[in-house]
């Protein structure tokens, strides 16, 4: 396991690349370039100076409001630079410093942020999935976080499930169950952590799902036809395979990559 300074070091660097991924967040569901223009005050306009965009900090120095109309700023930014860090930092306690890491790294890095779009605007965009999609392959192809063989087969896997469930509950209900951006996203995954991968993130989400699900309609807050963000539960499920996984495989019976 890496020492204290370097566990510092790679904290420091996921809340600025949580900082990044807030961009991506706000931007990317409505069609925005990454670059221009410069961070703005969504209330009044404002542009926001470097000092009021330091991860965290700015956000606990002001109070969770802009400097210049006080309109108060949504909690998801410190969190999302918050969680972008305890996830590198626990892919380098996991995984260590290696190739490995920077595989799994790379991977938590496209799941939060497609986590927190599905919530927000339930959409997962194909500028984050396909391209997450080849470099899951193109880890695969190096055998870090699954075999070459698996990692192709857990990409058609991941495909083939949920396509089959939109197929099957279109057939039963007339209407779409789940959407083609979770195809893709649990193709992905499964280009990451192979088919075994695929098949326990799939099994976990839908648990969740099903479970949140059930408790919204227990408390009225929900019904049967309520829409629930069912990429974000993949996401988290997949986040729980990366590093709890290969143990489940192992009491499965499944040998690992």
């Amino acid at each position: 396991m890496p020492g204290a300074p370097a566990l510092i070091a790679v904290a420091a660097y996921g809340l600025v690349l949580g900082s990044f991924l807030n961009v991506v967040i706000h931007r990317v569901p409505r069609g925005l370039s990454l670059v221009r223009p410069r961070s703005r005050c969504p209330a009044c306009g404002t542009t926001i100076r470097w000092y009021d965009n330091v991860p965290v900090v700015s956000y606990a120095l002001l109070l969770g409001r802009c400097r210049t109309c006080r309109a108060p700023i949504a909690l998801r930014y410190p969190l999302v630079e918050l969680t972008s860090a305890a996830l590198l930092v626990a892919v380098a306690v996991r995984f260590g410093l290696t190739a490995r890491g920077l595989a799994a790294a790379i991977f938590v890095l496209f799941l939060l942020p497609l986590a927190v779009i599905d919530i927000e605007h339930h959409l997962l965009p194909d500028v984050l999935t396909l391209p997450a999609l080849v470099l899951g392959l193109a880890a695969s192809a190096f055998g870090l976080l699954a075999s070459p063989l698996d990692g192709v087969i857990g990409a058609a896997l991941g495909a083939a499930l949920p396509l089959a469930v939109i197929v099957v509950y279109r057939w039963l209900r007339g209407v779409e169950g789940m959407g083609l951006g979770d195809v893709k996203l649990l193709a992905m995954i499964g280009a990451f952590l192979g088919w075994r991968g695929a098949l326990m993130t799939l099994c976990l989400g839908a648990l969740a799902g099903a479970s949140v699900g059930v408790a919204l309609i227990l408390t009225r807050r929900g019904r049967m036809d309520t829409e629930l963000p069912f990429g974000t539960f993949l996401a988290a499920a997949a986040v729980a395979v990366l590093f709890v996984g290969y143990d489940l495989m192992l009491a499965l019976g499944w040998s690992g990559p």
